[in-house]
């Protein structure tokens, strides 16, 4: 094996080759063994052994035996020749590239690999006993001369005129080739403008699994036959598994097909799929009923974007991607959002002229404002290949700040005359943005919706992959905007926890009472009790002073302002506590439940890490629910 082979090295032992191209025994010793096959000649050796007597004992060992993926027959070594490259010197300019800061990796930990290879690096067997490939450049003549040249031309010229040769049969690697493509393509050796325009290119995106098979040989040649380094950036992508963290393979039948994810797939067509041409077909009934447990009704149609947006958003540096189509489906909900949301500003624009001078309501210069926050931050992430947390941003700030917040704020500014100008405009100019900040994530949507807004203001519907990329407006930052909405934000969330907790209607208009105010709250109440009414659906809102004794309510905090909704008369006070009694008693079997698994020694010793910290937040999110609703039925009780 490979381990003797290196050993014989060590010690300068012949080579002597003993097997056959197809893995009999060769005429090299003269025995009765010639021509039987390995394993035939194995079992009849040590019957031979034992026949004469020589055989003292049969001992088992535990050994490792290479075997091929695929059909799992035992592979042996061979010895024949072949062509070989001395990549040492070739080697060092690249370590070098990379220690200088020439190249980078990101994240920069695989640097780490890259030298632990480079460094230990060895001789690179080219040659290939392939059909399909480029040809080694070598010649043989009937004496066995060979001649190493570009042509059969050049070729003939060495061997002199008249030599009969015949070219090399073998190809080179695929790598081999592969490592000059950074600039065979681009017209190489030949001077062209292409090749300086595009070489060395900015980055290039690949997997970890490859850095040394193809990027380290990208490295060595473009340093050796251009001159330069073939790319100042390598991104290393994370692997995409399955949900249960196992590496993708048509073998083990978990591979998810894009095109699948896009345009949906029945279940009886994803199992032929899986199941058909597969080279160990014993898989196949294990493969199905896998399948039929996973995706019971097929896959449905998440469209590209969603796809898109998904891989953008777990792109995270340094670690492998457990894919779960919950991850999609919810970036196709967001897909569905954005559009929703379009349909609501072009509706409130439509027949109406933008005035983008119009003065601003302050929240219009608080999305403004968030938005050149935004912007801030993926400019950042861009530059630093942080695509997953580019991704976030734009998500939160699109679902969160403006379709969440603005334009549910946008509703009493736009039935307002002299906020409805200016309010339009921002809508529009938002949305304008949103769209082209999120093109290079989800260019089939936004570039729909990007076309209907220049269709309703009348500009040239220019593709949206035209446009220039949003800048950071520093005028347009307000900070007073932004606390000023955080102050209603916490109003009304307050009052929506309220509620909930309380059970109250969405729907059902409330008295408020507001205590302990200071100036910038009596500011924000003067300013802002318009908004406050219509999102917080309140009857009117009505101040105490601070020795004012108030009526027993619900209470939520704005700072130091007291918010308080009296309760009396809102809810049936016995109703209600029947109803947290029942709540807190269904909540207390499941608390029980999660302690007697977590307490049982068998169960946490045993069951996989993952399944035991599940059983721990369980637990913890159910009393934590538990004592919300305790402290619910406390101020029920005082009613």
């Amino acid at each position: 094996d490979f381990n003797d082979y290196e050993m014989g090295q060590r010690h300068n032992l012949d080579v002597i080759n003993i097997l056959t191209d197809d893995a009999k025994i060769n005429d090299t010793v003269k025995s009765a063994y010639a021509g039987m096959d390995r394993f035939d000649a194995r079992k009849q050796m040590v019957k031979d052994l034992d026949d004469q007597g020589l055989l003292e004992k049969i001992e088992p060992h535990t050994l490792m035996v290479p075997r091929g993926d695929r059909t799992h027959s035992v592979i042996e070594p061979y010895m024949t020749d072949q062509w070989f490259v001395k990549v040492a010197p070739l080697a060092k300019p690249a370590i070098d590239a990379v220690k200088n800061g020439d190249i980078r990796f990101i994240p920069e930990n695989w640097n780490k690999t890259y030298f632990n290879w480079m460094d230990n690096i060895q001789d690179w067997c080219i040659s290939r006993q392939i059909w399909w490939g480029h040809r080694i450049p070598a010649w043989y003549d009937n004496d066995g001369n060979i001649y190493v040249a570009d042509s059969l031309e050049e070729a003939q010229a060495q061997a002199g005129e008249g030599v009969a040769l015949r070219q090399d049969e073998d190809v080179l690697d695929t790598w081999f080739s592969s490592a000059l493509w950074p600039f065979s393509t681009l017209g190489w050796p030949e001077k062209t403008p292409q090749l300086s325009r595009f070489y060395p290119t900015n980055v290039l995106v690949t997997g970890f699994d490859i850095i040394f098979f193809w990027v380290a040989r990208m490295i060595m040649f473009g340093l050796k036959f251009a001159g330069d380094v073939p790319f100042k950036d390598i991104y290393i992508t994370g692997l995409i598994k399955d949900g249960q963290g196992q590496k993708m393979s048509k073998s083990k039948g978990n591979v998810l097909d894009p095109i699948d994810l896009i345009d949906g797939i029945s279940l009886d067509d994803l199992l032929v799929k899986r199941t058909q041409g597969m080279m160990q077909p014993e898989m196949a009934k294990k493969i199905k009923k896998q399948t039929q447990g996973e995706f019971p009704d097929g896959i449905p149609s998440f469209g590209t974007d969603a796809l898109r947006f998904t891989f953008a958003a777990l792109a995270s540096f340094g670690r492998d991607i457990k894919f779960d189509l919950k991850r999609v489906e919810g970036y196709r909900n967001f897909c569905n959002k954005l559009w929703n949301a379009s349909r609501f500003v072009l509706m409130k624009l439509e027949g109406d002229n933008i005035d983008t001078k119009a003065s601003l309501s302050t929240s219009d210069e608080w999305i403004l404002s968030r938005l050149q926050a935004t912007k801030l931050n993926v400019e950042k992430h861009l530059k630093d290949y942080r695509l997953d947390l580019m991704s976030h941003e734009l998500y939160e700030f699109v679902w969160h700040d403006y379709c969440d917040w603005y334009l549910e704020l946008s509703k009493p500014l736009l039935a307002d005359d002299k906020t409805k100008a200016g309010t339009q405009a921002t809508l529009l100019k938002v949305l304008n943005e949103i769209l082209t900040l999120l093109h290079p994530i989800i260019p089939f949507i936004t570039e729909e919706i990007y076309g209907q807004c220049c269709a309703l203001t009348g500009k040239d519907s220019e593709s949206l992959m035209t446009q220039a990329y949003p800048q950071i407006e520093n005028d347009l930052i307000s900070t007073k905007a932004e606390e000023e909405v955080q102050w209603l934000q916490t109003f009304i969330l307050g009052i929506r926890q309220i509620r909930g907790e309380m059970n109250i209607p969405p729907s059902k208009p409330l008295p408020c009472f507001v205590q302990n105010i200071n100036d910038s709250d009596q500011h924000c109440l003067n300013t802002h009790s318009q908004v406050l009414n219509s999102l917080a659906k309140l009857e009117n809102i009505s101040q105490l002073n601070a020795n004012d004794e108030a009526p027993e309510s619900a209470t939520a905090l704005v700072g130091e302002m007291k918010v308080l909704i009296p309760l009396a008369g809102l809810i049936d006070k016995e109703q209600e506590a029947a109803r947290l009694n029942k709540e807190i008693e269904k909540l207390n079997k499941q608390r029980a439940q999660f302690a007697g698994k977590l307490n049982n020694e068998k169960f946490v010793s045993g069951a996989p890490e993952a399944v035991v910290n599940k059983e721990k937040e369980k637990l913890a999110s159910v009393e934590n629910s538990i004592a919300d609703l305790s402290t619910q039925l406390e101020k029920i009780a005082k009613l």
